[in-house]
Parts: C-alpha cells; structure tokens; sequence
C-alpha cells in the first residue's frame, strides 16, 4: 500500500472512530507502528486529526464519542486483558455497579463465574452478558434507553441508584487524565456514571492506553476519588501515556497493568492474550469513595507473591523506563 493510500485509510478510521490507537491502525493497514506513527505526523501537520497517546483523534482538542458498533473492535486485546485483571477483583458475595461501556462488558462476561454475586448496572450489554449466569443476581436500574451504547439514562437510572450501598464501581469512559479524572462525552451518561460512584466504596476505572491523556467534555470521576485504574501496556515509545500514568500514581491512584501472555490471578499459566501480564501497583495511598470504608486487598502479581520486598522502589523504576523509551 502506498503512503497516500494509507493515509487515506488511517484518516477515515479516525473519522469514523473518533479515535483509534496505533496498534489498531497499524493491524489494520497492514504495517509497522513506526510507519503508521509517521502517516500521523503527516497527517496531524495537515491538521487532519490529532495525535493522543498511542493513537490518533479528530482535530479540536475534545474527543467526540464512537457508536458502539465502531467501540467494539477497537482496542480488543486490551480491553480482554484488562477485564481479565479487573474480574480478580471481584470476590464470592459481593455487591458492585458495573457501568456501561464495552470493557465493562468484557468484565462482566467473566463475573457470570462468581458464585453469589449481585451486580447493578443500567447497561444492557452488561446485563445480557450475565443473562444467564444462573448464580449472579443482577439489578437493572429505571431509565430512557441511549441508543448509542445501549445504557438507561436520565432522571429515571439516577433516583433508582439513591440509597444503594455496595462496595465497589466498575466504570469506563472516553478519556482519562490526572488532572481532571475520567470523562466522557454525553452529558446524561455522565450524570448516571456520577450517580455509579455515589453508591460505591471503592471505584474502579477500566480504560486501555488509548484513554489516557484524552480530555472529553463532562467529568464523572475526579481523580481523588479513583481507587484503582485497570489499564494495558503503553506502546514502547509512548512517553506522554507513562508520564500520565505516574501522574495518577503521584495522587494516589493504585495503577494495575495488564497484558499478554502471562499469569492469572490464582497463579496459573494461560494463554497469551487472555489473562493479565502483570499488575503494576504504583507509589501513592489507596483511596476510597469519601464517606465509604476501605476497599479489598491490593492488586499483585505472581512476581509480587513470591517477592513482597520493596514493590514501589521495583515500580518507580518501571514508570522510569517506560518513560525513558
């Protein structure tokens, strides 16, 4: 493919998407990162699109937000490795929120194997994919139907959350910065996501690499009130997403990294692509939803089990080296 043709793709990708991450584009067009990071050069010096960490967005500075026909391929691998991480989080009895979106959609197809759970959640995707997990109780809030990404908004999904108690949120969103927390694109899915948090102890945002850095209009989770981000591996020369992630880190966010290829949760081999690399426990406190108590044990790996000496010191180093690429 010559560079004109693939330019003409990456750009149409992009404005289909909204966003779309250099691996994807590379899988895509059929070529190496590092030509693809050059068409986004090109392509952004043209003032055709923007480029993000790892990827690349439509010009303006906000992202708009993808229908979830396009969401759903992207970012696919990453997005299965981060539920996989996520769902180790998830203990037998417990009381969650799982908000909408297609991550927590992968989380939540392999929560149907927690016996005794009870999930709310105003996504249909969400409640599809636990339909049938025969010991999984789940709670659909009221609302109107958003077409776009299949979730109950509105008025209706915000009073049915009212004076519910449970111990942790599971939410996703457009984009991720430590200056402004998680965001989205639609006022009334903001709202809701609010309303998720308010009813948890602990929140939890599931986001891959793409999300971090991108600012979008409606905030729904301050940074101070994150208690864990699931994310996947930066690209290797993303510096700006691994300076964003010691950014949280620095505010307290437990950061856990997920990947190919490597161990589950109980310590067993699996398949690359399905269960999590490794965790990656930053510096800074674990926080908790004001007012809530605190929330379950650490992230750790395999790594961390068997060696429990200094794991910031061991992290600190990481974030350097990714930053250093």
């Amino acid at each position: 493919m010559f560079a004109a043709e693939r330019r003409q793709l990456i750009l149409e990708m992009v404005r289909a998407n909204g966003a779309v991450s250099l691996r994807e584009l590379a899988r895509v067009v059929q070529t190496s990162e590092v030509t693809v990071r050059r068409d986004v050069r090109a392509l952004e010096a043209e003032g055709l699109l923007d480029r993000r960490h790892g990827g690349a967005v439509l010009p303006g500075g906000f992202t708009r937000e993808s229908g979830f026909p396009q969401k759903s391929h992207l970012a696919t691998a990453e997005k299965t490795a981060i539920a996989d991480l996520a769902a180790g989080l998830v203990e037998e009895g417990e009381a969650i929120v799982v908000g909408a979106g297609t991550t927590t959609q992968e989380l939540a197809r392999r929560l149907a194997r927690v016996p005794g759970l009870t999930v709310v959640t105003n996504s249909l995707l969400v409640a599809q994919a636990l339909a049938h997990a025969n010991r999984v109780e789940v709670v659909m809030t009221g609302g109107t139907l958003r077409g776009s990404n299949y979730a109950l908004v509105g008025s209706g999904a915000e009073q049915s959350l009212q004076g519910l108690r449970v111990s942790r949120a599971f939410l996703s969103g457009s984009g991720l910065t430590a200056e402004r927390g998680l965001s989205t694109s639609n006022m009334l899915s903001a709202s809701v996501d609010r309303a998720l948090v308010q009813a948890a102890a602990e929140v939890v945002v599931l986001a891959d690499h793409t999300k971090l850095g991108t600012d979008t209009m409606f905030q729904t989770v301050p940074t101070d009130v994150i208690t864990r981000l699931v994310t996947d591996e930066p690209p290797q020369h993303d510096d700006r997403a691994a300076t964003e992630l010691q950014a949280l880190a620095d505010q307290g966010v437990q950061i856990a990294v997920a990947g190919p290829g490597a161990v589950g949760p109980g310590g067993d081999a699996v398949p690359p692509g399905r269960q999590p690399r490794r965790d990656m426990p930053l510096p800074g406190q674990r926080r908790t939803h004001p007012g809530g108590p605190g929330g379950g044990a650490p992230l750790r790996s395999a790594g961390s089990l068997a060696d429990q000496s200094g794991p910031a010191e061991r992290e600190r180093a990481r974030v350097a080296d990714l930053r250093r690429r």
